[in-house]
């Protein structure tokens, strides 16, 4: 069972480095289509609205499709002021009850709340609210879905390394996965 465990935890890894590094090349996406719409504005006294949906757009897709990447690294911002120098087991323990207690009820409600929102946003074939504006703004929607889909993956993944590591069987944690003793 334990080795499950280690299986599932470094599956859930690979898709989120997956999806993190695809989706983080959208950042340059992002900064040549806000270029070119300053530089088309200012320059050629021109602006298309659907550029500047674009932009905004792919910010909020790559934003949300990371989320589970940033929560692999542990880039999101929480006080530890005790954690940083807390054990590895009281980490373990620290995240097993912080994934059950609020990242995965956090996770569910996202997606409960936001299936319809998004289900009728694909009904109606969204588009943008500016006239001239992109077209499917319901796919943009449906990242909202993905982001508690990969962040609940991921709390899985820190479950089963909470699990593993107070079960005795820190050997079976993924090397990439290993909690920062705080000496480095």
């Amino acid at each position: 069972m334990l080795a499950g465990l280690s299986q599932l935890t470094r599956a859930i890894i690979a898709v989120n480095r997956l999806v993190g590094g695809v989706f983080a090349w959208l950042s340059l996406g992002i900064v040549v289509v806000c270029f070119w719409v300053v530089v088309e504005r200012y320059l050629f006294g021109n602006t298309r609205l659907w550029m500047q949906d674009l932009y905004v757009w792919l910010n909020g897709a790559m934003f949300t499709a990371v989320a589970g990447y940033a929560l692999f690294h542990d880039s999101h911002v929480r006080v530890d002021i005790f954690y940083r120098s807390a054990s590895v087991r009281k980490k373990a323990l620290a995240d097993l009850v912080g994934t059950l207690v609020f990242l995965l009820p956090f996770a569910v409600i996202v997606f409960v709340y936001c299936l319809p929102f998004v289900e009728r946003s694909w009904r109606l074939s969204e588009g943008s609210a500016n006239i001239g504006g992109m077209p499917g703004l319901y796919i943009l929607k449906s990242f909202i879905l993905v982001f508690a889909v990969l962040i609940a993956l991921q709390g899985v993944a820190m479950l089963a390394r909470s699990v593993l590591i107070l079960r005795g069987r820190e050997d079976l944690v993924p090397d990439t996965y290993r909690y920062n003793t705080g000496t480095e």
